[in-house]
């Protein structure tokens, strides 16, 4: 049993593959670990000789691979003390030149599942032809992809595999994501890795017991009916609640309108979204400061006028929420850098997405059945790019 469903009935509701797929991550937490540990030398070794004071890093993939690099680039840009961007390998393909900087020495690090999209291998073509100094980290859950051929026919690049399980099945990437999210953490920081060792050993039993006993709180909000959802974030939990919407948007098919936005940018616009069939989740900083522009908003959208729900997840306790919300949920976790928050926090995004998909009667696994929306994208086509144009 998982999420109290049995085996029979997971197959039956087309849910088989994500449900295993989300409820396996802890363990595959584990296992990224160890993959990294194991290629310890072969990291230090790539970064030693590529990373220099003037590297430009540059974090792509497409959609779900995109949001790894949207969560994680403002950390690793200030741990780091370099140039750290997330630009979506769909926009380099369709606009080299604006994100391609031939004399600047770059690595550029690619996000994939299957590595197989157009847009990922037109993006590491584009830098490997039209940057001079250039290296290549691949960091896939597919060894037989276009991508990973591509980095291990080359010594001054290098490939990463996530653990084989990663590979999902279903169309909606869930432990791809986190497995890729946690392994270039673990690669950046190589130096300490037996120090950011008790941070994933935190969120994996952390983890575990959300995965357990914690998804009925995901499904009273399900059962809140609402045909919009919005989620809003700060700081690496903004990148998150991207890759949150997104599932919530995939996995209903598009039936129950997302969006996602920053905690002070929703006022600008954003807002009008909601109305009365509307859930806000709220996913709340632990950082002290950002936590005080959180809090104004949680308590604006909670004494607005109408019959909208508000929900808010917590990683820490916070005995106020609980007056200022339909449903407050608290991890009441273990303290660690806010990016391994994100660890945490996708579980409930995951669920939700899962959770209001059956809802729906609609195939987790396979939620878009007429074949207009793929789980590895079909129909592009990389036109050849000529920079003198």
């Amino acid at each position: 049993m998982i999420f109290g469903i049995n085996e029979e009935k997971m197959k039956e509701l087309g849910a088989e593959y994500t449900i295993t797929e989300i409820r396996q991550q802890p363990k595959l937490w584990e296992e990224t670990y160890n993959i990294v540990k194991s290629n310890e030398e072969k990291i230090k070794t790539f970064l030693n000789k590529k990373l220099k004071s003037n590297t430009r890093i540059v974090l792509t993939g497409a959609g779900t691979s995109d949001y790894v690099g949207d969560t994680i680039y403002l950390y690793l840009a200030k741990k780091l003390n370099l140039r750290v961007e997330a630009i979506a390998s769909t926009d380099i393909v369709s606009n080299p030149a604006e994100f391609i900087e031939e004399d600047v020495p770059t690595i550029l690090v690619s996000y994939a599942r299957s590595g197989n999209s157009p847009e990922s291998v037109g993006a590491y073509d584009l830098f490997e032809e039209n940057v001079k100094d250039i290296a290549q980290l691949v960091i896939t859950c597919n060894k037989d992809g276009e991508l990973a051929k591509r980095a291990v026919n080359s010594d001054d690049n290098l490939c990463i595999l996530m653990p084989e399980a990663s590979n999902d099945k279903s169309f909606a990437m869930t432990s791809s994501f986190s497995c890729m999210l946690l392994a270039t953490l673990l690669i950046f920081d190589i130096d300490n890795l037996n120090e950011t060792k008790k941070y994933v050993d935190i969120v994996v039993k952390q983890g575990n017991y959300i995965l357990e006993n914690r998804w009925q709180d995901v499904q009273e909000l399900v059962n809140l009916d609402a045909k919009r959802v919005v989620y809003l974030a700060s700081g690496v939990l903004k990148g998150l609640v991207q890759e949150m919407c997104l599932k919530n948007l995939e996995l209903t098919s598009g039936r129950v309108v997302s969006l996602s936005e920053g905690v002070l940018g929703f006022r600008h616009g954003p807002k009008s979204i909601i109305n009365d069939e509307t859930l806000v989740i709220f996913m709340n900083s632990t950082n002290k400061y950002t936590n005080l522009y959180d809090m104004d908003l949680i308590r604006e959208i909670h004494n607005d006028v109408g019959n909208h729900k508000l929900a808010v997840i917590s990683y820490t306790k916070n005995e106020e929420l609980n007056g200022l919300c339909d449903k407050y949920i608290e991890i009441d976790g273990k303290e660690i850098p806010e990016v391994y928050t994100a660890f945490n926090y996708m579980l409930f995004g995951q669920m939700f997405g899962l959770f209001n998909s059956m809802r729906l009667g609609i195939s987790p696994d396979n939620p878009r059945p007429d074949g207009t929306v793929n789980r590895v994208v079909k129909g592009v086509i990389i036109h050849k790019y000529d920079k003198q144009v």
